[in-house]
């Protein structure tokens, strides 16, 4: 588990990094409170995460270059399956141990599978909106769905607020410190770590390869 997460850190950042270039938050989110910055970060992962697939919708060469990143990272097969495949369904509930934070991010992929896709004048597209959703919760909410694995594969639970900042548009995280000195939690399925890192892995990929075409 330890060996993974070096490399799971570096690739949120990078999410969490394309989520603040698309959106506009303000500037000092640590001092307005958790459930402020709860709100920025879902909006960070959500946009992050959806990336490569935001321009599905506009035409058929983009379209297809978003459905082959949502084939690679959210499809499998599934013998079990009606049609032979299913698709990646993690759920994620990031938090913090310092009482009265009140920082709750819940982060699903693919929550409806019947919405992943639209028809459109060029074919049956992806729809973007429906693979990654974020919600803000309260304390007691988080609470409730934190232990029950049928809501939630994997909690990531942070020392505080500012270890949290130091994921944000920063170059600078210590990831030996952040093992060495317990600033951040794992409980749940351990193998949904991987995952994450690798779905965000692949955006860094996707967005390098962009920057080079462009």
């Amino acid at each position: 588990m330890h060996a993974g997460f070096p490399c799971f850190t570096r690739d949120i950042q990078e999410v969490l990094r394309l989520g603040a270039d698309n959106a506009e938050l303000p500037e000092h989110l640590e001092s307005l409170g958790g459930t402020i910055l709860a709100s920025g970060m879902a909006v960070l992962l959500k946009l992050g995460f959806g990336y490569v697939m935001r321009d599905s919708l506009l035409d058929e060469e983009r379209s297809k270059k978003a459905l082959n990143f949502f084939n690679d990272n959210f499809v499998f097969t599934d013998p079990n399956s009606p049609t032979g495949e299913s698709y990646y369904q993690g759920k994620f509930l990031l938090r913090t141990r310092k009482p009265g934070d009140d920082m709750n991010v819940y982060l699903k992929f693919c929550e409806d599978p019947s919405d992943l896709f639209t028809n459109t004048p060029f074919g049956r597209c992806l729809n973007p909106l429906s693979v990654v959703s974020t919600e803000v919760l309260d304390e007691e909410e988080a609470q409730r769905i934190e232990k029950d694995p049928d809501l939630v594969d994997l909690v990531i639970r942070f020392k505080d607020i500012n270890s949290i900042l130091g994921l944000i548009g920063r170059s600078d995280v210590d990831i030996v410190g952040l093992l060495l000195e317990n600033i951040v939690q794992l409980t749940g399925n351990v193998g949904h770590l991987f995952k994450l890192g690798a779905i965000a892995k692949d955006t860094e990929i996707e967005l390098a390869l962009n920057n080079k075409q462009h």
